[in-house]
C-alpha cells in the first residue's frame, strides 16, 4: 500500500511564500516520480510541477515558472513545492501524486494521490 500525504498549505497574503511537502510512504515509495497539481474552486485540476524519482529531471508549468520550484530530498521519499510571490490566482487545493511514468504532466498517469492541502492567497 502506498500513501501520499501533503502538508504546508495555509492562508497567506499576496507576495508571500509557502513550501508544500509531500511524503510517499509504503512499498517502494522512493521509486516513484512525483507530481503537483492544483484545483481551484469551479475549475479543472491543472498540472503544476513534476520531478523524477532521482530528482534529476523536473518541470514546472508555464503559469508558475519563475515563482514555483520543485525539489526532492536525498532520501527521495519527500518532494517539495516552493511557492514564492504568491498571487490571488494561486488559491487552490494542491495535490501531490506519485506514479511510475517519469515525465508525465497528465493526472491520469499518476497512480497514488494525497488528500490535498488548501492554499489561500489573500490581497
Amino acid at each position: 500500500q502506498v500513501h501520499v500525504v501533503e502538508s504546508g498549505g495555509g492562508l497567506v497574503q499576496a507576495g508571500d511564500s509557502l513550501r508544500l511537502s509531500c511524503t510517499v510512504s509504503g512499498r517502494n515509495g522512493s521509486r516513484y516520480s512525483m507530481g503537483w497539481f492544483r484545483q481551484a474552486s469551479g475549475k479543472e485540476r491543472e498540472f503544476v510541477a513534476r520531478i523524477t524519482q532521482s530528482g534529476g529531471s523536473f518541470y514546472v508549468a508555464d503559469s508558475v515558472r519563475g515563482r514555483f520550484t520543485v525539489s526532492r530530498d536525498s532520501t527521495k521519499d519527500t518532494a517539495f513545492l516552493q511557492m514564492n510571490d504568491l498571487k490571488l490566482e494561486d488559491t487552490a487545493v494542491y495535490y501531490c501524486a506519485a506514479g511510475s511514468r517519469p515525465y508525465s504532466t497528465l493526472a491520469q498517469h499518476y497512480d497514488y494521490w494525497g488528500q490535498g492541502t488548501q492554499v489561500t492567497v489573500s490581497s
